[in-house]
């Protein structure tokens, strides 16, 4: 990708390796604490209105995951890395335990955090994810954002209209140029793009099989989503036997912000009971 400015690609280089400090932002105060994780290509940003409404009754802490929003940049991005950011995240804010919840590619962090952490787990929330191996369909994008041309960009508009011939909804290609970064120099990604397209596949895989967690979890899925089919709710018990399923009608794979009151509610009711 030729368009990833060079800074980005320096910072990858001499990037250290194993874990890493990451940006968060913290909402309210109170005894419990809710970790909120968020998907590809997305960032802590993506979560602060519901972060706003949930931190009326507890603490919450918005996170940007690895390569993503304004945390460092690494050539290493794994669900077991990532997890094991979000370990070192606790320890440095010395939380013991916090619900988590995580969207889409978030949604296996805390799902790998939760096999690898147990004890660390006051509850688990997993929107619009299942354990097993995602079908690929991120291409199209990855070929789109790397094909703007950064250095003659001149306005967000001209990216937008660039975009138009890889992604129709204007929804979704707002998401996606929430990345765009301007600078004192013009345009650059906030997203680790190289780091993300090289390690596709580690994104797409599946949590570890075999392992069991035993603690309460709840799935919340959009009915419009093809993320969660009804044939993928065994894998789900298979791995998380006591787990809960909700479905929010009307909604696709970005459900808390198509639907985000059936969502408040529906989350606010799973951690009263």
């Amino acid at each position: 990708m030729n368009s990833i400015p060079s800074i980005l690609r320096w910072k990858l280089e001499i990037s250290t390796f194993g874990f890493m400090k990451l940006n968060h932002k913290i909402f309210g105060e109170g005894d419990d604490t809710l970790i909120i994780l968020h998907g590809l290509l997305g960032s802590l940003d993506n979560w602060q209105s519901l972060a706003m409404r949930f931190s009326k009754k507890r603490r919450v802490i918005t996170v940007d995951q690895r390569n993503h929003g304004k945390s460092p940049h690494d050539g290493g991005l794994s669900y077991e890395l990532m997890a094991a950011d979000l370990k070192e995240l606790m320890d440095d804010l010395n939380i013991d335990k916090a619900i988590i919840l995580g969207h889409s590619m978030g949604g296996k962090t805390v799902m790998q955090f939760a096999f690898e952490y147990p004890d660390s787990v006051e509850d688990l929330i997993v929107v619009d994810m299942n354990p097993s191996e995602s079908v690929p369909h991120h291409q199209f994008i990855f070929d789109g954002l790397g094909s703007i041309d950064l250095s003659t960009l001149k306005t967000r508009g001209a990216a937008d209209e660039h975009m138009k011939k890889y992604v129709s909804d204007p929804g979704v290609r707002m998401f996606l140029l929430k990345n765009l970064d301007r600078t004192k120099d013009g345009f650059a990604w906030k997203v680790n793009l190289e780091a993300i397209v090289n390690n596709y596949l580690n994104i797409l895989a599946g949590i570890a099989e075999g392992q069991i967690y035993t603690g309460k979890a709840l799935f919340i899925r959009g009915a419009k989503s093809n993320y969660i089919l009804d044939p993928d709710i065994d894998d789900i018990l298979e791995l998380f036997p006591i787990a809960k399923l909700e479905t929010i009608e009307n909604a696709g794979h970005w459900l808390h912000a198509e639907q985000p009151e059936e969502f408040y509610n529906i989350v606010e009711s799973y951690l009263s009971q």
